[in-house]
């Protein structure tokens, strides 16, 4: 077992792709790391480095403290895990699991010994005998994950292992490999598009965007303090609400313009935030279960909408709202390209599931005062004061 460390780690494929960007990241012994991003975002390609699968163009890539950088795949002692399983159709279960280690040279007995050792663990005991077309999916999943476990590696290198699963078994698996990996205890970075997967698996998750480092920080950090527009409009289901706004300083009271609607900003945000001057644009965030409903007549801290649509989930209902008298104002959003775009001017809030609400009706809604997100409307980056747990390129 050992750390990982990317120092300044780059790929340049033909004259000018940058894939990945003066990466640098670290991953403890025992971590369990979770690379994620839009579809071209330098994730996999960070991980076949890693893996020795690609070459290096600049910088320093380290398990346990060894340069890697010309290292063959086979001398780096981790185990990779693909999308697409890799198993040997004419072979058994514990023939596949065991085949590394036949041809390293192992005895028979001590093949065995490790075989079974991680079919227990990966509840496969009943199926050594069995081939793989005879197994479902998430069976062959783990047969993948059994052939790495043998081989007690230094880490475990997963690349979207169970983008091939339907939505249940795709649960149950984020369970099983989050078990493993905490019964291991091996260094673990695991590739992943699905911010959910990254979310509720990782120890941290390292968001990725154009082959550059975002932000690495724990789950709960990441989704409570993202470092930037673009790490707040990936993560959450659905993400932050991003709106742009005026901001109007009068005396010691800031105020969010937003079209020919106001918002007061509470005086704590002036302490915790490097909030620009007066006539500013700036961009504005809050996360849809910090959007209430009111059920009441308008207050003084309220904001006027129009449902445009709801969207019945069973446990709760996410209601779009329409901004009334937006006027310039835009809402942004993340694209499946991983690029910010404006839209017209919307919200996402969540009520109960049995709430009275239908498309057309105005209503009025308060955002929760504690959670309020600003950013610099030009570089996107979070205004609030940064600490070590916001980590960012």
């Amino acid at each position: 077992m050992a750390d990982i460390t990317f120092d300044g780690v780059t790929k340049v494929f033909g004259d000018d792709i940058r894939a990945v960007d003066n990466l640098s990241l670290q991953v403890a012994d025992g971590e369990f790391m979770v690379l994620v991003g839009p579809s071209g975002c330098g994730k996999t390609t960070a991980l076949r480095m890693l893996a020795g699968l690609e070459e290096i163009t600049s910088g320093t890539l380290s398990i346990g403290g060894a340069v890697m950088n010309n290292v063959l795949p086979k001398d780096r002692d981790v185990a990779m895990v693909f999308q697409n399983y890799a198993l040997y159709p004419h072979m058994s279960v514990a023939q596949n699991m065991g085949f590394a280690l036949k041809i390293r040279g192992e005895s028979k007995p001590e093949i065995e010994r490790k075989v079974l050792e991680a079919a227990t663990i990966l509840h496969l005991t009943d199926y050594l005998d069995r081939r793989p077309k005879a197994l479902s999916g998430g069976q062959r999943q783990r047969v993948a994950m059994g052939r790495a476990i043998v081989r007690s590696p230094r880490a475990f290198l997963m690349d979207e292992p169970l983008s091939n699963l339907d939505a249940q078994l795709r649960v149950e698996m984020r369970l099983e490999i989050a078990r493993i990996q905490r019964l291991l205890g091996v260094a673990t970075v695991y590739v992943t598009h699905d911010q959910i997967e990254a979310m509720t698996m990782g120890d941290r998750v390292a968001v990725m965007r154009g082959g550059k480092l975002q932000q690495v920080a724990t789950p709960q950090d990441l989704y409570d303090h993202p470092a930037n527009e673009f790490v707040a409009g990936f993560t959450g289901s659905p993400p932050m609400n991003l709106l742009r706004a005026h901001l109007e300083n009068v005396d010691t009271m800031s105020t969010l313009v937003l079209g020919r609607q106001r918002l007061e900003v509470p005086a704590q945000y002036a302490a915790s935030h490097d909030l620009p001057d007066s006539g500013a644009e700036i961009v504005f965030g809050i996360r849809p279960e910090d959007v209430e409903v009111l059920t009441h007549d308008e207050a003084y801290d309220s904001i006027t909408t129009r449902v445009e649509r709801r969207e019945a989930l069973g446990s709760e209902i996410l209601v779009h709202l329409s901004l009334l008298d937006a006027g310039d104002t835009n809402t942004f959003v993340v694209t499946d390209a991983g690029s910010l775009v404006a839209r017209p001017t919307t919200l996402v809030a969540k009520m109960g599931p049995r709430a009275d609400v239908k498309a057309g009706d105005t209503l009025s809604v308060r955002f929760a005062s504690d959670n309020f997100h600003f950013f610099d409307a030009t570089t996107g980056l979070s205004l609030r004061h940064q600490t070590t747990s916001m980590a960012t390129a």
